[in-house]
């Protein structure tokens, strides 16, 4: 149990960081950018994946580091969790991973409790969320079976073009996606977009984990 508890410190510490990181880079971006919205792309860009990489690196020995339920999923679906402590995962992930974006209002000096109106629809993003999700995790299983060292490296390099070129900027994380339907700013969602996004993470995240049976583990 106290094993445990230290995972998911580690996760609720990750997804804090990680959800602040994104969400605070993204008003930063957008108070320094001047309208320019690819170079608030960029720099919300370039501290998502420069946050990433650190706490990958130094939370993952612990609790592998997921900090992203489509992650946690996956990693249940082949049983390297069990589904009580994904489920433990996935809500140390949103409860910590919401307070970081809370915080990150809190430091702008924006009013804590929002609700965003940016839309996020249509088939060409929720196709984006399904391709940056099943490439994630593709990404993370191919790693972990044959450059272990490498994943904080390639998770961070992964979705710092995954940002670049899918539709939907690449949320590919199912926590974040609600905690960014909490902030009316850079990085926002309307919360009528949330669940089909969902849902298209989740299918990518599975689709994933077919794959990767065949093309890793078999042979």
């Amino acid at each position: 149990m106290s094993d445990l508890r230290r995972r998911l410190a580690a996760e609720g510490i990750g997804a804090f960081f990680l959800f602040a990181g994104v969400i605070g880079s993204g008003i930063m971006a957008a108070n320094l950018s001047e309208g320019n919205d690819a170079i608030a792309l960029l720099a919300n860009t370039l501290a998502t994946g420069a946050i990433l990489f650190v706490l990958i690196a130094f939370l993952g020995p612990i609790s592998g580091a997921h900090m992203n339920p489509a992650v946690t999923f996956a990693a249940a679906l082949r049983r390297e969790l069990t589904w009580r402590e994904a489920a433990l995962y996935v809500l140390a992930q949103l409860t910590l991973g919401i307070l970081g974006a809370w915080c990150a209002h809190v430091m702008f000096e924006l009013p804590v409790l929002q609700l965003s109106i940016k839309p996020r629809n249509g088939v060409g993003q929720l196709l984006g969320e399904g391709i940056a999700t099943f490439g994630l995790i593709l990404t993370i299983l191919g790693t972990v079976r044959f450059r272990e060292e490498w994943v904080a490296g390639t998770v961070a390099l992964y979705i710092s073009a995954a940002y670049w070129f899918t539709s939907s900027t690449s949320f590919a994380n199912p926590a974040i996606t609600v905690a960014r339907s909490l902030t009316d700013t850079f990085a926002g969602i309307a919360a009528v977009d949330v669940p089909a996004f969902v849902a298209a993470q989740l299918a990518g995240a599975i689709c994933a984990v077919v794959l990767a049976r065949w093309l890793f583990d078999e042979g």
